[in-house]
């Protein structure tokens, strides 16, 4: 596929945990192997690498205290989701990450959301795992749903959150394969449209139910479809900003493929956090104040 658009990158702001006390002492995911040493000081070190990425291309990251005791906090997507400055913490599934969504919604309800235009609509009642399972694409709220956020959570969000009145429509997809627990690990939004682009997704087709494969086909027929290999490295869990997508270095024909349709493509390792199951969008929660977000105002690579 060869790209005929032109890609414009838009600022984002992001919340983000380093992974001071990140270790996998327990597996409540395919990925996570308890016998398989971490190294801590290396996942901070490729944390640190993926925050510097966004920053030197123009974007704001908060960061969030680690809590002892909270080995995949690091993974800020679950914690929360925040659209039209109303943000809306998670309640996990599992009781290891339990106390992460009081974690996040004292963050939600503090000085620091504040000052960034964000007020807290409190904890989920029921069980939801923020961006992990709900990936903003303009107008419509992609909503995962068969392991760990319900589609009672989904109705909740829409509710607390008020998508109807900010125009967003609520579409739920089904996931079936248990390496592909969240939708951020099956799905990637490249483009959301808000630069006058159409919207652009890729994702892995195996990951969904025939349905759900179904709306996506309808929905976004110019998607990109990721192989096995590549959805199997994570390569799907990213971060984009309209013109950016930042990624692991291990997705091969994926990276090629995104590059092909015009992105410019940021690999990052973050061999040590894949660890826990997680990659570059696990690690970042995006943050929606109630204005609208402007081009950057710089990109490094086109000024040098």
């Amino acid at each position: 596929m060869t790209h005929t658009v032109t890609r414009r990158a838009v600022n984002r702001h992001f919340l983000m945990c380093p992974p001071e006390h990140f270790d996998v002492v327990y597996a409540i995911n395919p990925w996570m192997d308890t016998s398989v040493p971490v190294d801590t000081g290396r996942a901070l070190a490729q944390w640190e690498t993926l925050k510097q990425a966004y920053e030197t291309r123009g974007h704001t990251v908060d960061v969030i205290d680690p809590e002892p005791g909270l080995p995949d906090m690091v993974y800020a997507a679950n914690g929360g989701i925040v659209v039209g400055g109303q943000a809306l913490a998670a309640r996990f599934t599992y009781p290891e990450r339990a106390k992460e969504g009081p974690a996040y919604d004292a963050w939600f309800t503090g000085p620091a959301a504040r000052a960034r235009g964000i007020t807290s609509a409190g904890q989920s009642g029921e069980t939801q795992e923020g961006e992990g399972d709900l990936l903003l694409v303009g107008d419509t709220l992609l909503a995962g749903h068969g392991f760990r956020t319900t589609r009672a959570a989904h109705e909740e969000a829409a509710r607390r959150l008020g998508l109807a009145e900010q125009g967003i429509d609520v579409v739920p997809l089904e996931l079936v394969d248990p390496r592909y627990y969240h939708l951020d690990t099956a799905l990637a939004v490249l483009d959301t449209g808000e630069t006058g682009n159409a919207p652009l997704l890729a994702y892995l087709p195996g990951a969904f139910t025939p349905a759900s494969r179904a709306t996506l086909e309808r929905l976004y027929p110019d998607a990109i479809l990721a192989s096995d290999d590549d959805a199997a490295v994570l390569g799907l869990n990213v971060v984009s900003d309209g013109k950016h997508v930042f990624l692991t270095d291990r997705a091969g024909r994926l990276a090629d493929d995104i590059a092909a349709a015009g992105f410019d493509v940021v690999p990052v390792d973050l061999s040590e956090l894949f660890k826990g199951g997680g990659s570059v969008k696990c690690c970042t929660l995006e943050l929606r104040p109630d204005t609208p977000a402007a081009d950057c105002a710089a990109d490094p690579e086109e000024s040098a």
